[in-house]
């Protein structure tokens, strides 16, 4: 990833065809040492192509790939008659519902925002 990277910040720099050199001297700007192995497969993959060209095919590649569950519909409804009676008691199942959810974390003996 970091390759790509630097390879990509030498194309925004106005480097249309970032040799190793280029990019190793980026990297080497913030103290990451290049992989020559990678740094020659990506100069190989990209020979000949323009950057905007191999973008462009990744975003209609990823278009085609399944994103998220698609999980059914919504759930029901209840019946229109209930009033705010109805509404009150959902708000305290979901009450209820979210403390397990608090104590389950603090079980784990870390949070993520913490």
């Amino acid at each position: 990833m970091r390759v790509i990277s630097a390879y990509l910040l030498a194309v925004l720099g106005g480097n249309e065809s970032p040799n190793a050199d280029d990019i190793k001297t980026i990297l080497d700007s913030v103290s990451i040492e290049a992989d020559s192995e990678r740094v020659d497969k990506l100069l190989s993959e990209l020979e000949g192509k323009s950057i905007e060209e191999v973008i462009s095919a990744g975003v209609s590649k990823l278009a085609s790939v399944p994103a998220g569950g698609g999980g059914g519909g919504g759930a029901a409804s209840g019946g229109g008659g209930g009033g705010a009676a109805g509404g009150a008691a959902a708000e305290k199942e979901e009450e209820k519902k979210d403390e397990p959810e608090e104590e389950s974390d603090e079980d784990m003996g870390f949070s993520l925002f913490d």
